[in-house]
């Protein structure tokens, strides 16, 4: 057997899980580590023309404060995908093998070439209103075709993994920065993981959405979970709205696509009054601005602490008094950093 040395080397329990599975035989093969994630070590694969990902979850993440996750999520991921792909089998990498054991998968690598990285195109200016509308029409398909569905609620029952993952590091750490909106903050975690309507992806971000020839591709769904689908489309809408920090110039453009992504998701709500649903978005959502400034996983774009403190502040008033509806908090989020120019 001869392995292509790597550099960080490749884990043993890796290397075991391609043989055992029989992904890689007695020939050479190469393994390079692709960066960007905290949560899993991930390794792109190459024996002869064939090509593929492996990914293992990490039990501690890389971040600067103490974030701990059980490594069963690697196993939910995968059930994830195999669900998701039975709804909309051209949005989701397909998985090739797994080992729960060891806490390891393999999937399709989806070349950056022709798969590039959402987040990469927004921050180079390439904001397309239609994609974003089909980002919102994607998430909202998945939730759609898991909604009331006991069998997909058994097997997601993930409130321990999505809790560590999601709820503790973002809105409850979050709540030790801001004592006086503890309460809130709490509350808003409580509320979000008492509701059972879907199946959940948990990490719905730019960075883990390629524009792929047919259309959007998710990765990345370690916090799958049962729950209170509002909690995806908070988390995407999120994004659009920071990087209007980042990007000022494109600032009108960003909050036009947040409004495509809430037109197209809106329109594939039939589990429940979308009135409700966008109630329980507006009011999460400020709490998920404030927690990528304060909580445990703020954003690496936003490094001045004048933006950090006009986030706040925004994030602040409206965590205190949640607006009417998800456009409403867009404009006056537009209009907030409008004023500061």
């Amino acid at each position: 057997m001869t392995v292509a040395p790597s550099d960080p080397p490749l884990d043993p329990a890796i290397r075991d899980f391609l043989f055992d599975s029989g992904l890689v035989h007695d020939t050479a093969f190469a393994a390079v580590p692709l960066t960007g994630g905290v949560a899993s070590d991930i390794w792109h694969i190459t024996e002869g023309d064939r090509s593929f990902v492996v990914k293992r979850a990490l039990p501690r993440l890389r971040v600067a404060q103490v974030w701990e996750a059980p490594v069963s999520r690697n196993a939910s991921e995968v059930e994830w995908m195999l669900e998701a792909g039975r709804i909309v089998p051209d949005a989701v990498p397909q998985v090739l093998a797994h080992d729960a054991a060891r806490g390891a998968f393999a999937m399709t690598y989806l070349a950056p070439a022709d798969h590039p990285v959402w987040k990469t195109e927004l921050m180079d200016g390439r904001i397309d209103s239609a994609f974003a509308g089909r980002v919102g029409g994607l998430v909202a398909a998945i939730h759609a075709g898991t909604a009331g569905r006991a069998d997909v609620a058994a097997r997601f029952a993930n409130d321990e993994t999505f809790h560590a993952l999601r709820l503790e590091p973002y809105l409850e750490a979050t709540a030790t920065r801001h004592p006086d909106l503890s309460d809130r903050l709490f509350a808003l975690s409580r509320s979000v993981l008492a509701t059972k309507k879907a199946l959940v992806h948990g990490d719905v971000s730019p960075k883990n959405i390629l524009v792929g020839p047919q259309g959007p591709v998710l990765l990345d769904a370690e916090c799958a979970w049962y729950g209170d689908p509002c909690f995806d489309l908070a988390f995407c809408l999120n994004h659009l709205l920071l990087k209007c920090v980042w990007a000022p110039s494109h600032r009108a453009r960003y909050v036009e696509r947040f409004a495509a992504l809430v037109a197209a998701y809106r329109e594939r709500v039939d589990w429940e009054p979308v009135a409700d649903l966008e109630t329980r978005t507006a009011a999460l959502l400020p709490a998920l601005l404030l927690a990528r400034i304060d909580g445990k996983s703020p954003v690496e774009y936003i490094t001045a602490e004048s933006e950090k403190a006009r986030v706040r502040s925004f994030a602040r008033r409206h965590v205190a008094a949640p607006p009417p509806g998800l456009v409403d908090l867009a404009h006056a989020w537009l209009e907030e950093f409008a004023a500061h120019d």
